[in-house]
Parts: structure tokens; C-alpha cells; sequence
């Protein structure tokens, strides 16, 4: 494992074309998150949080500020498979198995990979899916399909783990299950890791600090710490200060539906 790099939002505004006139989105967001922390970004809908994301990616443009993983650029460090992405939508290649999807980074990356098969074979058992290597996509439950992708993000050992509504699709139970097995994920490989959801009680679960947006224009309204030791289980969604901690994030959204 690489190890968790910082990663560095200064004063962050961009805008799209809408209409032909300019939208603002982001507006001075400025955020910065230590080495293998596990911050998670939460507002209301289209209030820049998977631009954001974008951005710390290298996908997207910025009309002002300043982005650094570390003391580089996100281009450069993504050219290095550096940063794992995972997202809503799994977009695993149906034609694949669960190994080459999870492969597929490293394809993508070429040059000699030493130890290749036995990475992923540690990976696949990482995230519970021993016996399901040769599985094609559509024979998998929404829950594995996930666990295949959260996979994927981390074959080229990421130091940054940029994640938006990866669980979004999946029942309440089935969520919360997966909060439970990111955790553990996260709590052996430690990357960097910034999720943006619109659930309040998984934002806590999962957080060392809770950032809450505005309205758009995106801004940094307000940051709850979350004091709970790791592993946190289950019980946890039970306790007092827990539900005292949602209370705090949803009075910071106000009026926002998240």
C-alpha cells in the first residue's frame, strides 16, 4: 500500500453554461483532508459534490483555486493509478468475469504487474466474493456487483478513494451492511477516502468528519466531527449521541432536501 496522501482544496469555484449564461456551482470551497482519513460529503442536490469529486479526479476544469493530492496535480497522480473511483452505477463490463473486471484498471495502466493475479485474489477475498471469481456480472446481486467495483478501485493500490452514491441504489439493509464492509475495506487499506452520499445516517456511520454544502452554489456550510472508535457496528445506528450527530448534519442542510 502506497499510504493515504492529503489531499488539498483552496478556494475552489467553477461554473457551467446553462442557457447560455453561466451557472455557478462551486464557490470558494476550500477542504482539506489528512493523510488516510475518511471524510464524507453530503448537501443538497446539485450542489457540487460529485463536481467536486470530478475535480479532485482531474475531469473537470476549475475557473479558480487550487487542487493538490499531496504536492501534485490530480492528472498527474491518476496517470499513476493513484486514485480509485467508484461510483453509483458499478459499469462493470458484462462480458467479464469478476477477476477481469477487477483487472481492468490494470489494463488500462499496462506495463509489467508483478504479483498481478495474487493482488486480486486478495482483493476478491477482501471483499467477500471468494468462489465468485469466474461470475459474469449478471449472474452477481446488486450488493456483489458493488463490492466487485469497490474492488476495482482500490487493484492499483490508490492512495486517494473518491466514491459518489456508491451504495445509492441498493435497499436500506443491503446500505447498511455495505457501510459496515467499506469500513473494514477502508480500515485495511487506509487510502484517502472522500464519499459523497445524500444519506445522513451513512455520512455518520462512515465519517471521521461530516462536510456539509450549501445550496448551490456549493459551499462549505459547516464540518461535523465524529467521535466514534473503530470498528463501529451496527449498533451504532442505536446510539444516542449517533442520532444526536444526524440531528446536527440536518440542521445544517435546513430547508435542503440532501
Amino acid at each position: 500500500m502506497t499510504g493515504g496522501r492529503s489531499v488539498s482544496f483552496e478556494s475552489i469555484s467553477k461554473s457551467f453554461v446553462f442557457g447560455g449564461r453561466p451557472l455557478p456551482v462551486l464557490e470558494k470551497v476550500s477542504l482539506h483532508l489528512d493523510p488516510g482519513s475518511f471524510t464524507v460529503l453530503i448537501g443538497p442536490s446539485g450542489c457540487g459534490k460529485s463536481t467536486l469529486l470530478r475535480i479532485a479526479v482531474g475531469l473537470e476544469t476549475i475557473e479558480s483555486g487550487l487542487v493538490l493530492i499531496g504536492d501534485d496535480a490530480p492528472e498527474a497522480v491518476r496517470r499513476k493509478g493513484e486514485i480509485g473511483v467508484a461510483f453509483q452505477d458499478p459499469a462493470l463490463m458484462p462480458w467479464r468475469s469478476v477477476h477481469d473486471n477487477i483487472a481492468l484498471p490494470l489494463d488500462v495502466l499496462g506495463g509489467a504487474q508483478r504479483d498481478r493475479r495474487a493482488a486480486i485474489a486478495g482483493l476478491i477475498s477482501l471483499v467477500g466474493l471468494q468462489g465468485f471469481e469466474k461470475a459474469l456480472p449478471g449472474e452477481l446481486s446488486g450488493g456483489m456487483r458493488q463490492r466487485v467495483a469497490i474492488a476495482r478501485s482500490l487493484v492499483t493500490d490508490p492512495s486517494v478513494l473518491l466514491m459518489d452514491e456508491p451504495f445509492g441504489a441498493l435497499d436500506l439493509i443491503l446500505r447498511r451492511q455495505m457501510n459496515v464492509e467499506l469500513q473494514r475495506i477502508w480500515m485495511e487499506q487506509r487510502p484517502t477516502t472522500l464519499l459523497v452520499t445524500h444519506g445522513v445516517d451513512e455520512a455518520v456511520f462512515l465519517a471521521d468528519r461530516v462536510v456539509i454544502m450549501s445550496g448551490r452554489p456549493g459551499r462549505v456550510a459547516g464540518i461535523v466531527n465524529v467521535p466514534f472508535e473503530r470498528p463501529r457496528s451496527v449498533s451504532v445506528f442505536r446510539d444516542p449521541t449517533f442520532h444526536a450527530l444526524t440531528d446536527t448534519v440536518s440542521e445544517y442542510l435546513g430547508g435542503y432536501e440532501a
